[in-house]
């Protein structure tokens, strides 16, 4: 591994960078013997930088069998149980759609997370020793994922920049492991490490069934700025955790438990992956998915329109569904951005037809402490909470392939508190994607997926939802934390 001065200095130049970059970037989860089922925990809204890479899909040998775990929600995220190394340490990391790089804290004293205070005394993470896993190797220089991994944080061949001699970058035989790592997201975070490989222990649709994957390469982050969790990348590139197992050519599917179960140890929300996912679709909407050439590894899906209640649907700008030639626009579907973003004239057109429909108090003082746009005082007669929601209008998403997704109650105003004075103050969880005009146009996050299926089904390139309640599946599927 690089020296502390070296991680250091690294640190400091990619910090520099990714602030800068942020500005630029996004405002940014019948049982079946093949399939691998993963447990989804619930994560933080951020935004990735966008990766290019020239790899192509990786095909895996026929025998890979599905997967299967729990997910476990938090507050600002869905987090998945990774078992790596000899013997297993289970790390959790949040699950992201939005990045490629699956990483883990390294090292319990000499991890270092700037910026992270909220999370100084949280409890739930833990770390990963390649010392103390008799499996652990780092990855070399020659292998297509160091080259990856380094796709935007430099131009030189990762095997120059680790000093090989001349003969050995010729011939593709240097034996020198991977340099050092940054890799940044769009909203400022920063990580940096080293590429690793050890053994992956997964589980299947039967709670029994266990496959070790050996040489499962992963980032060992000893210093971050503003990530102080991992995370299990999702997305379409080679690195991704499901690349790397064999089912970009399938698919995977998730059901978000609602927020009111975030950090409940008893109920976890179901995660499969393989063929299992693929198809159990009788009852799916199926939007495509959309090419982007110059951003290929992101999930893009194109909207239409959005309705509010009975009123006539709001077009939206085309940039929702179209690209330019430097490949902005677009809606990117990511679980690793907690609440939908929406370009800001397109919002404010939303927030105004909202507002014409709605006729409870505004709750402006807490519009400013939580920095959410409509925030309205809803009755709630001797302050018991129950259902409020068809006291608030519908909002629905209409997506490419006439596609029509109501969002599930609780899904667009949430309630900030609890109730007082017989009422309770309810807030719109949706956001203004700002500089909307770089990257993509929109993000459809994890807060408006919550309740709803979703199926990302890679075989045929297309998405599928179907709203449907999540912890009734999850109990009925008798999803449990996996160690």
């Amino acid at each position: 591994m690089s020296s502390p001065f070296t991680i250091a200095t690294f640190f400091l130049l990619f910090l520099l960078t990714a602030l800068s970059d942020a500005n630029q970037s996004l405002a940014k989860k019948q049982r079946n013997p093949n399939s691998l089922v993963l447990g989804l925990t619930h994560s933080r809204a951020f935004y990735p930088s966008m990766k290019i890479s020239d790899n192509g899909l990786t095909k895996k040998p026929s025998e890979m069998i599905d997967m299967m775990e729990p997910l476990r929600e938090v507050r600002d995220g869905y987090l998945i149980s990774l078992n790596l190394g000899t013997p297993p340490k289970v790390i959790q990391v949040y699950m992201d759609t939005g990045s490629d790089l699956t990483w883990v804290p390294c090292g319990n004293l000499s991890f270092d997370c700037m910026d992270c205070d909220d999370y100084r005394n949280n409890k739930l993470m833990s770390t990963y020793s390649p010392s103390y896993s008799s499996s652990s190797l780092r990855d070399l220089c020659v292998s297509p994922l160091c080259s990856d991994v380094h796709s935007s944080d430099n131009s030189y061949d990762p095997c120059a920049v680790a000093g090989c001699s001349l003969s050995t970058l010729v011939k593709g035989t240097c034996p020198r492991p991977c340099p050092s790592f940054a890799y940044t997201y769009g909203a400022g975070g920063v990580v940096i490490g080293t590429l690793t490989r050890d053994t992956l222990t997964t589980h299947g649709s039967s709670p029994s069934f266990t496959r070790e994957v050996p040489n499962f390469c992963f980032g060992c982050v000893g210093s971050t700025y503003r990530e102080p969790i991992g995370i299990a990348g999702f997305g379409r590139g080679v690195l991704s955790l499901p690349s790397q197992l064999g089912f970009l050519q399938k698919g995977f599917s998730h059901c978000f438990l609602g927020f009111k179960f975030a950090n409940n140890p008893n109920i976890s929300s179901p995660l499969v992956i393989g063929d299992l996912a693929i198809s159990s679709n009788d009852h799916l909407q199926f939007t495509s998915l959309l090419k982007n050439p110059m951003y290929p590894n992101y999930y893009y899906i194109g909207l239409e329109a959005i309705t509010v209640g009975n009123a006539t649907a709001i077009q939206v700008p085309s940039s929702l569904r179209e690209f330019d030639s430097h490949g902005n626009g677009g809606m990117i579907i990511d679980s690793g951005t907690t609440y939908t973003h929406l370009p800001g004239p397109f919002y404010t057109q939303l927030l105004s037809m909202l507002q014409s429909i709605i006729t409870y108090p505004r709750a402006q003082e807490q519009e400013a402490r939580t920095g959410f746009d409509l925030c309205y005082r809803i009755p709630c007669p001797n302050n018991v909470i129950t259902d409020h929601d068809h006291l608030l209008p519908s909002v629905t998403f209409h997506f490419s392939n006439n596609v029509s997704l109501v969002l599930p109650q609780g899904n667009h105003f949430y309630a900030m508190g609890a109730p007082s004075n017989s009422t309770v103050v309810k807030c719109l969880l949706l956001q203004n994607m700002e500089d909307s005009d770089s990257g993509p146009a929109g993000v459809f996050g994890s807060f408006q997926q919550q309740n709803v299926k979703v199926l990302y089904d890679l075989e045929k390139e297309r998405i599928g939802f179907q709203p449907m309640d999540c912890a009734s599946v999850a109990a009925s599927q008798g999803i449990i934390h996996k160690t």
